[in-house]
């Protein structure tokens, strides 16, 4: 078995991020449910869009988030998302590569436009996302090249991807071929709302397909139906490791009988968008060096605090630098008998 020359290949939405700050009362306008999710068509983008104050664009989606953030802390990454051949879809593409990540993924021709991301910033930090998928619904089984997977030590699945039914079928391919190629493939559940979408075709992935399992307090909620303990057991018993967010409470990485508390770095909340992104970033960046997991969970707790410090999910201060120098809390952990 060849050694492997990218440590993550995520794939997932190939978005294109808009960020501007709203209140609470333009989002009661908008009849928009604060801090969710939530999919739309082209014409209602075009009218939010038009309606939002100035915002800020880059290349986005979940799991593009991810791969940035991680090619920032020193790791080799590519991606793989469909965009249109459309001038978003150019600036997606440049943006990406730019970052320092693999992108050869080939554009859509002729068909729908360029993902976008419509994601209102309110005062208290919470981002409430309106996504127009486009181009993203055309990723499918054949955009899923076997020997870029077989590449890559970690493949890392975003869950907001799970929509369309060919990507599902793509994702069980991308699975396959990295467990052919002796690679470990990690979920991300990504959204409460999309598990509540997809319950038990995300059950049936995680038990039969996914090694390392993300997922915050109310996604893991979400997919086992039962209260925060209760599912890190159940995912426990489902995947080789889980790594659970807790927002300021940290979180917390259970693998075989290992239990590992790791506090949450500080921080100065100015928008949560791409916490979550941040947070697997860094956990993987460090996991892929072969590092000890309360180590890899500090990472993601740094990489995250510097994501939230400011408007935007992609890193303004030299991450390798901070994971030199933040100190972390010793972390808490038990080996469970």
């Amino acid at each position: 078995m060849s050694e492997p020359t990218l440590d993550i290949l995520g794939i997932g939405n190939a978005i294109v991020d808009v960020l501007a700050r709203a209140d609470d009362a333009f989002l009661a306008a908008e009849g928009l449910d604060k801090g969710a999710m939530r999919l739309i068509g082209a014409e209602e983008a075009e009218g939010l869009y038009g309606r939002m104050g100035p915002g800020v664009e880059s290349s986005g989606g979940s799991a593009g988030n991810t791969c940035a953030v991680a090619a920032a802390l020193g790791a080799r990454v590519g991606y793989l998302g469909k965009v249109a051949e459309d001038a978003l879809g150019q600036v997606f593409a440049h943006d990406i590569r730019a970052a320092g990540v693999h992108f050869p993924t080939a554009p859509l021709r002729g068909g729908a436009p360029t993902a976008r991301c419509l994601i209102l910033v309110t005062p208290d930090a919470q981002r409430t996302m309106n996504t127009f998928l486009g181009a993203c619904v055309a990723f499918s089984p054949a955009d899923v090249d076997p020997a870029e997977v077989a590449r890559a030590k970690v493949t890392y699945l975003e869950g907001y991807l799970f929509d369309p039914p060919a990507a599902q079928e793509a994702f069980r391919a991308a699975a396959r071929a990295a467990h052919a190629a002796g690679r470990q493939v990690a979920l991300s559940l990504s959204d409460a709302f999309c598990v509540e979408r997809h319950r038990e075709a995300f059950r049936k992935l995680v038990r039969e397909e996914v090694d390392i399992l993300f997922a915050n307090e109310a996604e893991i909620t979400a997919l086992y139906q039962a209260d925060f303990e209760a599912a890190a057991a159940q995912a426990a018993g489902e995947v080789a490791l889980a790594a659970l967010t807790r927002s300021e409470r940290g979180s917390l990485i259970l693998a075989g009988g290992e239990r590992h508390e790791v506090a949450a770095a500080p921080a100065s909340v100015v928008d949560t968008t791409g916490a979550g992104d941040a947070y697997a970033a860094g956990f993987l960046a460090a996991f892929t060096r072969g590092l000890p997991l309360p180590e890899c969970g500090r990472w993601g707790s740094v990489a995250a605090a510097e994501v939230v410090s400011h408007f935007g999910a992609r890193p303004q201060a030299d991450l390798k630098a901070l994971v030199a120098t933040v100190p972390g809390n010793r972390p808490v952990s038990t080996v469970l008998g």
